[in-house]
Order: structure tokens, then sequence, then C-alpha cells
């Protein structure tokens, strides 16, 4: 095929439009550079977009977040970004809701002090060993924010930024989330509580860095919110401020190939055979997706890269998407989130596959009541998911077909199988809620095919790598790369979930143009 050059030129290239990649070329674009977004899927988003089914709507990848308001951190960020034009609203006092069996329920809400104030009704015994957890917390939100810092931050200063601040970071980053919760806590209940809501970031506390607990835990202290009008009001937001800038956001063009010129970045090739140039390449795809799949061999076999090579991908997921008819508030559904756990084990608890395999733990949202701006319309519908954390062992047999979703070679075993899940997870939600299952109108199964499919994350990983220490510490998943010129964004950089892909995004944008530094004061 003949390459077909493009005539435009731009100061930077961003690969990937989810919530890292938007947050990039929206931080440079308000600094007057010209950027030219790409994303392989046919909706600007990534896991921020929206999809519609029989006029019901749900967001693919964002439940709630912490941090957002217009006077904390991610909401400042955002506001600069969009001009004050996305909006989050509190989910309320109370943000989820813990299940445990023997009818031990705890809810978790704002203000933390509140928190720590239910918990400790609940665990009077363990009051000092709760407020320690809260102090620890703390400590490693700082030790890992301290990381993020040192990833967009060139030598030598990054090296002396380390070494002043090894021993806080290896206490926090270098350990797991059970193995300080369990130096902490005395009380295995309370330890699974405080454990519980470990599917925020994709760690399974017996694997995951306490840096990313302590980061994500920590950012919903202050409560949680939601985006007036659903996740994809966050690229509506954005894309505009883009295109203001002379950049350019376009959908349904996968990139094949970063080009490379004498060692350096220098522009991108897409799968149709269109270059696009400019002396700034970001890739925002997932750092073990850009070095496995769009940089050329030598680059791959350089140490940096090889490292990043054997980082695993993180969990994966299915969610039932459910819509409703009828006034859901009325009969059980909540603005908060629902955790359930079938057992006081929450340290390894995905779903490997199996008929026979109960499910040990999932969650379920109801996007429609968190947003302010949804019109149930005449019939009243409103929107919900279950979301069950699964290990890619659950889909294993039918890895072949996930160039087309599953259902190449062997679709009636796949439709089989897809049935089996969607049944059972529909009868744990009718279980878990029958005031609301005489109002299910609609129901549609997403699996970890259809995620790798859509976002091209391997294994249907959507939370990016493993969230292991090695991962946390690691050097290599630094925004500027050993090749000059090309550039790292997005969960892999930071943390997993949105606030972490925005601040990744924004450390990227820093390293590319310091006067960002500013804005993440």
């Amino acid at each position: 095929m003949t390459a077909k050059s493009s005539s435009s030129t731009f100061d930077v290239i961003v690969i990937g439009s989810g919530m890292g990649g938007m947050t990039t070329a929206t931080a440079l674009s308000r600094l007057d550079h010209k950027v030219l977004l790409l994303e392989q899927a046919q909706v600007i988003g990534g896991l921020t977009h929206t999809f519609t089914r029989e006029g019901f709507s749900w967001d693919v990848g964002l439940h709630y977040c912490g941090i957002f308001g217009h006077d904390q951190f991610a909401g400042r960020i955002l506001d600069w970004l969009s001009g004050g034009s996305i909006e989050f609203h509190s989910i309320g006092t109370l943000y989820d809701t813990l299940h445990f069996p023997d009818d031990f329920d705890i809810p978790v809400g704002r203000p933390a002090e509140a928190y720590k104030m239910e918990l400790k009704d609940r665990f009077p015994d363990n009051a000092a060993e709760i407020d320690a957890y809260f102090e620890a917390l703390q400590s490693a939100q700082e030790a890992a924010y301290m990381v993020g810092t040192e990833r967009s931050i060139p030598e030598p200063f990054r090296s002396a930024h380390r070494w002043w601040n090894k021993k806080k970071i290896q206490r926090w980053a270098g350990r797991t989330t059970g193995e300080v919760i369990d130096e902490l806590i005395s009380n295995p209940k309370l330890a699974a509580v405080l454990s519980a809501q470990w599917g925020t970031y994709g760690g399974k506390p017996k694997e995951a860095s306490f840096a990313f607990h302590g980061m994500v835990m920590g950012h919903y202290l202050d409560g949680a919110a939601y985006p007036v009008g659903g996740a994809g009001a966050i690229a509506r937001g954005l894309v505009p401020v883009i295109e203001a800038a002379g950049g350019s956001a376009r959908a349904g063009t996968p990139v094949s190939e970063i080009l490379l010129d004498d060692g350096k970045a220098v522009g991108v090739r897409t799968q149709s055979g269109e270059e696009f140039n400019a002396p700034i390449i970001v890739s925002a795809i997932g750092a073990g997706e850009t070095v496995k799949h769009l940089l050329p061999q030598d680059i791959r076999q350089q140490p940096w890269a090889q490292e990043i090579a054997t980082f695993k991908p993180s969990i994966c997921h299915f969610d039932l998407y459910l819509g409703f008819e009828g006034d859901i508030a009325k009969h059980g559904a909540t603005r908060a989130n629902h955790w359930f756990f079938n057992s006081w084990d929450t340290y390894d608890t995905t779903w490997a596959g199996g008929d026979s395999e109960p499910f040990s733990m999932a969650f379920v949202s109801f996007s429609s009541l968190k947003n302010p701006a949804h019109d149930p319309g005449p019939t009243n519908k409103h929107t919900a998911d279950v979301m069950l954390l699964a290990d890619w062992s659950s889909v294993a047999p039918f890895v072949d077909e996930a160039a087309n979703g599953g259902a190449a070679e062997h679709p009636d075993e796949w439709a089989a199988f897809k049935q089996r899940i969607e049944s059972r997870l529909l009868d744990f939600f009718k279980d878990k809620f029958p005031d609301l299952a005489p109002m299910i109108a609609y129901h549609e199964l997403g699996t970890p095919l259809a995620t790798a499919f859509f976002t091209g994350h391997e294994q249907g990983g959507f939370y990016g790598v493993e969230t292991t220490p090695r991962r946390m510490l690691s050097d290599a998943l630094n925004a500027r790369t050993p090749v000059p010129g090309l550039f790292l964004a997005g969960q892999d950089v930071m943390s997993p979930g949105i606030a972490g892909a925005l601040a990744g995004g924004m450390f990227s944008a820093a390293a590319i143009d310091p006067r960002v530094f500013q804005k993440l004061k």
C-alpha cells in the first residue's frame, strides 16, 4: 500500500482518546499547541464514552469519581481544561454500600470522619487501628503522587527526588495492600471491609501496591461525584478546546505504527496507510500496547521497553447493562453503589469461570440516578449495570475469536457461554433487588473480549497494566520515554481509574510543556 501523507501539520499527535489522551491533548491545546488526537474506535472518549440501546444509555467505564469538585484537585484541572463546561454532581453523603455475609452491611460516605465513626461503632475494639489505617492512607497517597511527579520530570532531578523521598515511597509503594492492612489491622472482618473497594482500581489486595490503594481510596474521602450528562459529557467538553486551538480529534482512525527517523519519533502511520507527522508523539493507549504493537523491533529490545512488556494486564470484567421502566428509586435503587461479597475473603475475589463457581464479588451501579440531567421520559426509563470482575481465564477458550468479539469460529458456543453468564448475572441482580425485577425492560452483556476489541487493551485489561509494587516503582513507566519525541500518557503513567488517567495525562503534558506544572499545584 502506498502511504498517503497528510497535508496538515501538527505540533503534537496523541494516540488514544481515553481520559489520559484527551487530557494531554486538551492541556497542550490550552497552551496553544496544535494537537491531532487519534482514536481507533468510532467514538471519542475511550472508556468514558456512552452507548445507547432502545432509548437507554450507559457509560462503559465511569461509575463515580472523587476529587472532582470545583475546589478539589481534579475538578480544578478539569475546569481549566474545559473552560468550566464540564460539571460533576455529588452522588450524596453515601457513595458506596458494602454487603457481606450474615447481613453485615456498612455504608461508606463523606466526610471521612463520619466513615471513621461508623467503622469504630462497628469495630469498637479496633479504634486505634482504624486511626492508623487512615493515617497510612494519607501517607501512601502522598507517596504515590511523589512517584507520579517523578515520572514527568527529567534527570537528574528525578533521581534526586527519588533519593530524597525513597524511604516514604518504599514503605507504602513497595508493599501490597494486604501486607499493610494485615500489619495495621488485627480483626479479619475489619481488614475485609477496608480492602473491599479494590475494584475501583483493579488491584487484588494480595497483589496491588498499597500506594495505589491509598491514592484511589484517599481521593474518595471527601465524597464522590458523577458527570452531569453522563461520562460522554467529558469528551463533549474537551474536544472543542482541541479544535479551537487548530487541532483535530478523529475517531475511527487506528494507528498501526509510530514512525521513527534516526531513532526519534516523528509521526504515525494509520491502518489505512495515511501518515501524520509531528515532532512530539504521545501514546495514551497503554504502555504495554504501545511497546508491543506500535514500536519497531529494535526499540522493543531496549531495556525500558522490555520491562514494560513483562507487565501483565490488569483484571478484566463482564458487565450486565440493565434498562428499567418505572420509578426505580422507590423500589430499592440508590445513587450509592453496591458491593456484594459472598464471603469475608476480599483479597482474591475475581471470577475465574465455570458454571459451578459462585460469583465471589459483584458491583451494582444505578447510573441514571446519579445524573441530574437524566430525562426518564414518559415511560420513566432508568439504567444500571452489574459488573463482575474476572480473570482472563474465564474467556480463554474463546481467545481466538477476539478479533470479532468472540463470535468468529465458534459462534454457537460463544453465544451459549454469554447467555449463561448473562442469565446468572440477571438472577443475581433479581435476588439482590427483587422489587426491581419486574421493571427490567432491556438487558445486554458486555464481555472481556468486547473490551479488548473496542479498546485494544491486552486481555481486556481495562485498568492498564498490573498494579503491583513492581509497577509502582518501575522506572520504565515515565511520561518521557528514552525515545526522543515519544511520550506516554494515561493510567499507566499514574494510577488506574478516571482521576488517575487524568493525572497521568497532565503529567505527560507537563513533561512536554513545563508550564502545565503550574496547573498541578
